[in-house]
């Protein structure tokens, strides 16, 4: 057959030369037909033989190689969108389209609820009182969050809300939770993962009408219902159930569901009025179809009806946020409490997924954030004011490389949540790149809390009313915990799902194994697999080009030179990204899915190259400052060490070694570069923590610094006190006086100075001091009986 199409071709290119003699315009015309179907038959001839002899097998073997994708997961890849993400993914990232970006601003509304109500609020909270006495936020706090819409930032004007920027319930966050855990997390719930986003996504147009009103003007609390004892990561496992019956509803009979559940970890449950709800609904009696199981699904549950037990309280890591299960036991609703109606029955993880995208962009990184640059400032404030052998504890450079990682850790953060929102805003749902903040931002947070427990040490560890930092620490492992276990956001989802969601070829290459026709479906893994090979094709030789050559040739926009290179290094650690993930893929196919610690360390490297981007944009973004140098220079070098730390452990570790051996020739011909920030740099970093400056407002911008009397607030006024008489006690050290009224007698130092002395020694004194208390405020019982 093959034979007979390429003598056919032959004979159609060539049947000018044979034309009889006097028939020359109608052969004319014939030829000109039978060009068009020359060409036609070698295209079709062409891709018919690339299917059959080279397609096919590698068809066949991608069958049982490549991973099958379950419903959820399928779900999960719907409910989202790729961005930045995926311009990395495909190893040559278009730095243009990054920094053509708008930056995430504020309008003037929401600066002015920033300023307004988000001020007062912070002004209401305290966080020793919170935990250690009331349990709970205070009754005049809860009417201030219902009454100025804090549960509605994200709920449209129409029906009440406040339809804030996802930039603007950023920095809203960010700011309560540098005052307090629990105010910044019962007001980031309803803003998240919870009813009001689903029914704005999801919901009828009845459903939004009725309840999006109740919800922005507090005359409902809601919680979502997600994990049971059974079912935390693995929805799968759900034993919450639903089915569908007749029941009484308001003294009708109506078709509707009959609920049983129990949950658990839920914020605002104690306390919620409305309560959406994750369950398998079933159909046995086939009341709306033929189908029996129908998937995971979502309801609103009014708490007040029969057979709902709620209101019993969780301790999460002593944090007096509202939190605990509830179950519910033959519960009847009817089907129009399904969010969406009864064409959103079995899309429930979808819905969730999709919702999820964009909470876990926000919420958790801002709280990070805010975790990071208080930690940051309130740390170089101590350890400037902290004294030990006649010098401040800044100075020992122990104390430093605290204090350098700590400032390019509140940096970094910062520029990733703003990027983030800035991609939000745009109107993106973000799952691989909210997986990566989720993740990666609540790690950073608690390295930074971790390094300013070390440097504060016994102030620190003592608690009570003055200790600002404890309560940080004791909340840490909520944030590692929540929105997705870090565990296997790390392990699973950030390469899992984006090296599915944002290879240019992968899921359509799994799309089309899993089509039902044969014919179609070996088409369409054919123009996948050779837009793959070409891909791959193209990504090896950027790989060998960019390595081999120090990244000289490597792409690059028109920045200020001094940060050019790292433009280039990124663009090469792309390129050897690509290609690694791409063998990792080859190689392992399906079994990758279970090689977590491979998958984990890939993960790492998209992540780190997302944030080192952050990191870049954020420097242009705010003018290209030269005293800013310094901190983009710690997170471009620590960055580059963690990602060629990842590459040397998956090398080492990749199963196939001539395929391992291979790709550390073409990426690391002159071995990996584990250089990070020199001592030099760490210095410069931890300086600017250490003295008052714009640059340090600027670093930590946005935060509460508290009012006169409290922790923080004498913290930064001793912090000032100490800076200005700097001078004055150096003026005494070398006139060798040991006191100030030495000093005065011997003239070395003014009345005045000596005041100002006086006054900053009290002020240190203070600061330093911790907290103790009566014994019977431990034990009253038994001080009673003594």
């Amino acid at each position: 057959m093959l034979v007979h199409t390429g003598w056919l071709i032959f004979w159609l290119n060539n049947a000018n030369k044979f034309r009889p003699i006097g028939i020359s315009p109608f052969f004319g015309s014939f030829r000109a037909l039978t060009s068009r179907i020359s060409i036609k038959i070698q295209a079709m001839s062409i891709t018919s033989i690339r299917q059959q002899i080279l397609t096919k097998p590698i068809y066949k073997w991608a069958q049982k190689a490549l991973p099958g994708l379950s419903d959820t997961e399928r779900e999960a890849l719907e409910a989202g969108d790729v961005w930045w993400d995926a311009d990395l993914f495909s190893g040559n990232p278009d730095w243009s389209k990054l920094l053509a970006t708008p930056p995430a601003k504020l309008s003037d509304e929401e600066q002015a609820f920033l300023d307004g109500p988000a001020e007062e609020l912070c002004g209401m909270l305290n966080e020793w009182e919170i935990n250690s006495e009331l349990k709970d936020l205070p009754p005049p706090v809860w009417d201030f969050l219902k009454a100025n819409k804090f549960f509605a930032m994200i709920i449209p004007k129409e029906y009440g809300g406040l339809e804030f920027s996802a930039y603007a319930n950023s920095e809203i966050i960010r700011k309560i939770a540098s005052r307090s855990i629990v105010g910044s997390v019962t007001v980031m719930v309803p803003n998240s993962l919870g009813p009001g986003e689903l029914l704005m996504q999801f919901g009828t147009k009845e459903q939004q009408d009725f309840w999006l009103p109740r919800l922005s003007d507090g005359t409902e609390i809601p919680c979502f219902g997600l994990t049971s004892p059974e079912a935390g990561s693995d929805a799968s496992a759900m034993t919450d159930t639903g089915v569908i019956c007749k029941g009484t509803w308001q003294g009708k009979e109506v078709t509707g569901i009959r609920l049983n559940w129990h949950k658990r970890y839920i914020t605002l449950g104690p306390v919620a009025t409305v309560l959406g709800l994750a369950f398998k609904l079933n159909d046995p009696d086939h009341l709306i179809g033929n189908e029996e199981e129908l998937g995971i699904t979502v309801a609103l549950i009014p708490t007040d009806l029969k057979g709902v037990e709620i209101g019993r309280r969780h301790l999460p890591s002593y944090q007096m946020f509202q939190n605990g299960p509830n179950s519910g036991t033959d519960v009847f609703i009817p089907m129009n409490h399904i969010i969406g109606g009864e064409k959103q029955i079995g899309k429930g993880w979808k819905m969730l997924m999709a919702a999820l995208a964009a909470g876990r962009g926000i919420s958790l990184p801002s709280l990070s954030a805010a975790g990071t640059a208080f930690t940051a400032r309130t740390t170089g404030a101590y350890a400037r004011i902290r004294e030990q052998f006649g010098i401040p504890i800044g100075k020992f450079e122990g104390i430093q490389v605290r204090l350098g990682r700590l400032a390019a850790n509140a940096y970094l953060l910062d520029a990733a949540r703003r990027l983030t929102c800035a991609g939000l805003d745009e109107g993106r749902k973000l799952a691989v790149i909210s997986a990566i903040m989720k993740a990666h931002a609540t790690y950073r947070m608690r390295e930074s809390v971790i390094d300013a427990m070390d440097v504060h040490a016994g102030k620190a560890v003592i608690d009570g009313p003055s200790n600002y930092l404890g309560n940080l620490y004791r909340a840490l492992p909520v944030g590692i915990t929540v929105e997705g276990a870090n565990i296997l956001t790390r392990n699973m989802i950030i390469f899992g799902q984006g090296s599915i969601r944002c290879h240019p070829w992968l899921l359509k290459e799994m799309l089309a194994l899993e089509e039902s026709d044969k014919e179609i479906s070996l088409k369409e893994f054919d123009d996948a697999f050779w837009g793959h090979v070409g891909h791959s094709v193209k990504t090896l030789g950027r790989a060998w080009l960019r390595s081999w050559t120090g990244a000289i040739f490597a792409p690059a926009p028109d920045v200020p030179v001094n940060v050019r290179s790292y433009y280039k290094r990124l663009s090469r650690h792309a390129a050897c990204f690509a290609l690694l993930a791409d063998m990792a893929l080859l190689t392992l196919g399906g079994s990758l899915k279970r090689k977590e610690m491979l998958s984990a360390r890939l993960g790492d490297i998209l992540s780190e190259l997302y944030l080192l981007s952050a990191v870049l944009k954020r420097w242009q973004d705010e003018g290209a400052l030269a005293e800013d140098l310094p901190l983009v220079d710690y997170c471009l070098q620590q960055g580059f060490r963690t990602i060629e730390m990842r590459y040397v452990e998956i090398l080492r570790n990749l199963p196939n070694r001539p395929i391992a051996w291979f790709v550390c020739l073409v990426t690391h011909p002159f071995g990996p570069n584990l250089k990070g920030p020199s001592d030099e740099l760490i210095k410069i970093c931890a300086d600017i923590l250490l003295k008052p400056s714009k640059q340090r407002d600027r670093l930590t911008q946005g935060l509460d610094k508290g009012s006169a009397g409290e922790p923080v607030h004498d913290l930064e006024h001793t912090f000032k006190l100490v800076t200005e008489t700097a001078s004055l006690r150096e003026k005494m050290k070398k006139a060798r006086m040991r006191s100030v009224e030495e000093a005065v007698q011997n003239d070395i130092l003014t009345n005045e100075e000596a005041k100002s002395l006086q006054e900053m020694e009290i002020a240190v004194s203070k600061v330093i001091a911790v907290d103790d208390f009566a014994a019977e405020e431990f034990s009253p019982k038994k001080a009673s009986e003594d």
